[in-house]
């Protein structure tokens, strides 16, 4: 029996309501030549996140927007793991931004993470170690689930720089790179193309698995 999530597709269903994974989403599925849409642009309502792992939520968004629309839905769950303070923020990365009256502040988020990490003595690069994880689902309207994990290593660096990219991105520097993301334009942060052998962001990663084993992009 054929693998119902190796398919053909022409339009993908980004099941986000985040304009920056949706931007990026589009960016990695041009050259594939695959349209896309968002959940923010059908109206589909956002599910609560209530798993304790980047799958258990990935597949809570997935599901439950190629459910509401009867189209294959592709979601990310990603977030920033930092070694110093046991794996924090990690899932619950997003929530460390929300504000008490509604709506999400990635400044004062990262004003919290370097705030943990002085409160533990991680002054020194090499106690400030972490990476950026994001894990992909693809959905069918049947239920069927399909995941493909992407990390960056790099470390917190203090003050933030640069005001591209969104969400943490000002505050990481990855591994062999003097540059944040947030210092990076979008098509050296996640600008992976098929036939390209390497992928540097998280969710660049992440897509480059996702195409080589549903799309049937050649592997580099």
């Amino acid at each position: 029996m054929p693998d119902p999530l190796t398919v053909t597709l022409t339009t993908l269903l980004v099941a986000s309501h985040n304009a920056g994974k949706i931007a990026e989403m589009r960016d990695l599925c041009g050259p594939l030549g695959i349209e896309v849409t968002s959940a923010a642009e059908l109206g589909l309502p956002e599910p609560e996140e209530t798993g304790d792992t980047f799958e258990a939520n990935a597949a809570t968004k997935a599901l439950a927007a190629a459910r509401a629309s009867g189209l294959i839905a592709l979601s990310d769950d990603s977030g920033l793991v930092v070694d110093a303070l046991v794996g924090a923020p990690g899932v619950y990365t997003a929530d460390w931004a929300t504000l008490p009256e509604g709506g999400r502040d990635f400044g004062i988020a990262m004003q919290k993470v370097e705030d943990a990490l002085k409160a533990r003595g991680a002054l020194e690069e090499s106690q400030r170690t972490g990476r950026f994880v994001s894990v992909l689902c693809l959905a069918t309207p049947e239920g069927d689930t399909s995941f493909y994990r992407g990390e960056a290593e790099g470390v917190l660096v203090w003050p933030p720089r640069g005001t591209l990219g969104f969400g943490y991105d000002p505050v990481f520097r990855p591994d062999g790179h003097t540059r944040t993301f947030g210092e990076m334009p979008a098509e050296e942060k996640h600008g992976w193309k098929p036939g390209q052998a390497t992928a540097l962001s998280h969710r660049a990663r992440a897509f480059k698995l996702f195409a080589e084993q549903r799309l049937g992009v050649a592997a580099t």
